[in-house]
């Protein structure tokens, strides 16, 4: 549902005449900082907001204003059931970082759901938990889960929880990669969700490495002690990235190859960072995950860049279902390097590789028809492309 906008006509006499727009200046300057004596919290925050739309420079100081509202102020107003939807929808992605707030505004009988998608994109985590729980506007509204997917602050476990959900409810979601994410889950039994810390939680409660390299601050120690046990592990940043992977379940493998960076939190669970993986070096593993779903996933990933297909493409330890990924692709498929290598390489299936044979240059056929590196097939099709072309026996 989309929000509504502000109609002057229904505010009081002195919130329409600073609206007006032959209304005096200075009442609108003062307006747009706040300053409307007489006026209730509804109507103050309904010309704040109605101000902030302006593109001069009222409008500027009433962006600012709504940024540092005033508790009272802003509490009064959240309080009142008849506030305008506008005015919601502006507060909510400002104050989508204060759990507080969040929850006034999304448990508002006003909320429309617009506005919670716009907060599902910037959440904090407590925030993208709260909008979470109502699984009813989820479902009637799946733009919500993808936003809420795609949230670096968005736990991995709730991610997949929402994830399920929209399976179980046969939903499509416009998101990197759903198609194999949807099998993955479909593939595996997630456990419903509990108080107790789930895998995912424990999995991705520590930071990681950038990429395979070693990053310690200084003083910073390999190892830790885990106060339940008493014993010694090795600290998450001093674990290789490909092992930390290889812990991980596909669904979590997809959504990190997605957003690239997860949350990092302290024994008590109080939110402590944000931890960047490098996305290539995610894309490196990934496209050689032993799970097919996850190896095409890698592919649907953002920022894939063309040097990157064209090495992909000559990979000897990649899942043939990544080839064919790559061979289906009219863009990627556009480069030469592309279309050799997809040729050159024994793990192509041959029903893609062949049909790239006739777009090579002679020179790389004559070497392909006598290359004991690819397969038998694709020496023979080269020797019969030579022939066709009056070059060979």
């Amino acid at each position: 549902m989309t929000v509504p906008a502000i109609d002057p006509s229904t505010l009081p006499g002195p919130a329409q005449k600073i609206l007006d727009p032959s209304g005096p200046a200075p009442l609108k300057a003062m307006a747009a900082k706040g300053l409307m004596p007489g006026l209730g919290p509804g109507a103050i925050l309904a010309v704040i907001v109605a101000l902030s739309l302006l593109n001069d420079a009222n409008g500027e100081t009433a962006k600012k204003t709504l940024e540092k509202l005033p508790p009272p102020l802003l509490n009064g107003a959240l309080a009142l059931q008849d506030l305008h939807p506008a005015v919601l929808d502006a507060l909510g992605p400002i104050y989508a970082r204060d759990a507080a707030v969040s929850e006034k505004i999304l448990f508002h009988p006003a909320l429309v759901s617009d506005t919670v998608v716009a907060m599902a994109m910037v959440g904090t985590e407590g925030v993208c938990e709260l909008i979470a729980t109502n699984e009813e506007r989820l479902l009637q509204v799946p733009s919500i889960i993808e936003k809420l997917y795609v949230n670096k602050n968005c736990r991995m476990s709730t991610a997949d929880r929402l994830l399920e959900l929209a399976v179980r409810n046969d939903i499509e979601l416009n998101i990197p990669a759903f198609a194999q994410a949807k099998a993955a889950i479909q593939g595996e039994l997630i456990a419903e969700p509990t108080e107790a810390p789930t895998f995912d939680d424990e999995q991705f409660s520590t930071g990681v490495v950038i990429a395979a390299e070693l990053r310690l601050e200084d003083g910073e120690d390999t190892h830790q002690l885990d106060e339940m046990t008493g014993k010694e592990e090795i600290a998450a940043k001093a674990k290789p990235l490909h092992a930390i992977w290889a812990d991980l379940r596909p669904p979590a493998k997809i959504r990190l190859l997605t957003i690239g960076t997860m949350r990092e939190y302290d024994a008590e669970g109080r939110d402590v960072g944000e931890t960047r993986f490098d996305a290539k070096a995610l894309r490196m593993l990934g496209v050689r995950d032993a799970n097919p779903l996850v190896a095409v996933a890698a592919m649907h990933t953002p920022g894939v860049s063309d040097a990157e297909v064209v090495r992909i493409a000559g990979m000897r330890n990649v899942a043939e279902d990544v080839l064919r990924e790559i061979a289906f692709n009219k863009d990627w498929t556009r480069h030469y390097m592309v279309k050799f290598n997809l040729v050159a390489n024994p793990r192509t299936p041959f029903g893609q590789a062949s049909k790239f044979v006739l777009h090579l240059r002679e020179n790389d056929i004559k070497t392909l028809a006598k290359s004991k590196e690819v397969s038998g097939a694709i020496q023979a099709a080269a020797k019969q492309q030579m022939i066709r072309k009056g070059k060979g026996q």
